[in-house]
């Protein structure tokens, strides 16, 4: 068990990407002008935030328009025709959707970190837990992700591996509502990644388990069909292109590693 350094993590509404504003509402031109709108999931919060940051910084005139939630809610959105350029989910599963039905560009999605679940607990372990077989104790309020989502989905893999039946009091849409219940003392403890509870630092306490080696989830990025930031309009590439091969460059994966999260 160890306690991790604080890094804030700010959700940005989803509601942004359903105004109907185009997304790349700016057309990039020769210097790399425009506004890039990406999609990402919640446990990507801090590190795309940063990501975006230093990609603005090395391309001027460039804002990047974040939107962060899970990643079924964000592939629905997509799915119904919310504008967006760029989507970055938290398993492949959730991407194949978009694959399958011609909504990501043709050069297709590539993985670009991996993660792995760790218990989340307040700070002073009310409930005592100290391995996954705890999480499975009479009366604990456990809170989890929603099957449908990848941190869910991940979840019911692990708990069916170890042969640990879970009766959660609560199953959320993104793995950060589930922190965010840990962190305010509604819940004894919620599954969610090793890079959830180090972003947390001192709100919560982690606590790692060797079954969660049984299931590692893989962390996809795409340029979507629909994007009016992927033709090569620039010297280098599509805006759009740039900043994947931003976040699966060197710059873009030395922020992920500080993170937490795991090479591809």
């Amino acid at each position: 068990m160890r306690r991790r350094a604080t890094t804030v993590l700010t959700l940005a509404t989803t509601a942004l990407a359903l105004t109907g504003c185009a997304a790349g509402s700016g057309t990039a031109g020769a210097e790399g002008t425009g506004t890039l709108t990406v999609f990402a999931a919640a446990s990507l919060a801090g590190t795309f935030t940063e990501i975006a940051g230093d990609f603005e910084a090395d391309n001027p005139g460039v804002t990047v328009r974040l939107t962060f939630g899970g990643s079924a809610d964000l592939v629905s959105q997509v799915s119904e025709g919310a504008p967006a350029d760029v989507i970055a989910t938290a398993d492949a599963a959730t991407m194949t959707r978009l694959t399958e039905t011609g909504l990501v560009a043709g050069t297709g999605s590539v993985v670009f970190a991996t993660n792995t679940l760790e218990i989340a607990v307040p700070a002073d372990n009310p409930a005592g837990i100290r391995s996954f077989a705890d999480l499975a104790a009479p009366g604990l309020a456990l809170v989890i992700c929603a099957p449908q989502v990848p941190c869910g989905a991940t979840t019911a893999a692990v708990a069916a591996a170890a042969g640990v039946r879970l009766t959660p009091v609560s199953e959320e849409n993104s793995v950060t509502d589930v922190l965010g219940k840990v962190q305010s003392g509604e819940a004894d403890a919620g599954l969610v990644y090793v890079t959830d509870v180090a972003a947390a630092g001192t709100d919560v306490l982690g606590i790692e388990f060797a079954e969660s080696t049984a299931v590692v989830n893989e962390y996809p990025i795409a340029v979507l069909a629909e994007s009016t930031q992927s033709q090569p309009t620039r010297s280098v590439g599509s805006l759009a292109g740039d900043f994947t091969r931003f976040v699966t460059g060197p710059a873009g994966q030395a922020i992920l590693r500080e993170a937490g999260f795991g090479a591809p």
